[in-house]
């Protein structure tokens, strides 16, 4: 009978997955289904599609809510490269966001590079967060640290430099490509939160709009302050 909605449902979640071989997530799957077959009821949708999930030996569930075809999963999924698009291209604009769209900053900069010449890394944005003189209740001045990524066979690389940076830093922010591999980013989310780091993601594509959105915010914890002189002093004419 392969006329039969349960056969239409199972044909197009394969599909929708041959389509997506990084994975798609429950909602993007159920919001395929739905516009493919507007005349089902959303209970049909969703009991087929779980149907489906539990009985067919082609797909898996490789992280909550992700699911992918099991011939995609030793695949390295690349995502298409500009050559003409470096890291560095969206350093600024990072800092220009801490300070103006999440106000974590009152001054950020980009940095980057071997400025503190240590083997723990240069964060690739530092910036400060001081109290106004009109403000009644005064704070202490706070550092905020940032690791930018566009390549995402790194992104683990950079989840340690992150780590590192709590050393000098009150908080601190990965931030890397939407077009990540969406179980990387998953599981990103969790240490991310774990660690207290905030998540950032950006659209590594465009430079004149990386359109930064939060998915985790950092957690503020108290650093080594003999750290934070240590390395804010190569920084210090710049940054203050």
């Amino acid at each position: 009978m392969k006329n039969t909605k349960r056969y239409n449902i199972e044909k197009e979640i394969l599909n929708f997955l041959e389509q997506h071989p990084e994975g798609a997530r429950y909602s993007q799957i159920i919001r395929y289904l739905q516009e493919k077959f507007p005349k089902y009821p959303k209970g049909t949708i969703i009991g087929g599609f779980r149907n489906v999930i539990l009985k067919n030996s082609q797909i898996d569930r490789i992280d909550r809510g992700l699911f992918q075809l099991r011939k995609f999963q030793n695949q390295q999924i690349k995502s298409p490269k500009n050559k003409n698009i470096k890291e560095e291209d969206f350093y600024k604009a990072f800092a220009d966001w801490l300070v103006n769209e999440i106000e974590e900053c009152t001054n950020a900069i980009p940095l980057g590079g071997n400025i503190f010449q240590d083997k723990w890394g240069t964060p690739d944005v530092i910036g400060i967060r001081e109290s106004k003189r009109s403000d009644i209740i005064q704070v202490p001045t706070e550092v905020v640290s940032a690791e930018i990524k566009i390549n995402i066979s790194q992104l683990i690389t950079s989840f340690g430099q992150s780590c590192s940076y709590k050393l000098f830093s009150h908080k601190v922010y990965l931030v890397i490509p939407k077009q990540s591999p969406e179980q990387d980013i998953s599981k990103l989310d969790s240490l991310c939160i774990i660690f207290g780091i905030g998540l950032v993601l950006f659209d590594k594509e465009s430079v004149d709009n990386p359109n930064f959105e939060i998915r985790v915010r950092a957690v503020k914890t108290e650093p080594d302050m003999f750290y934070v002189n240590k390395y804010l002093r190569k920084v210090e004419e710049k940054l203050f």
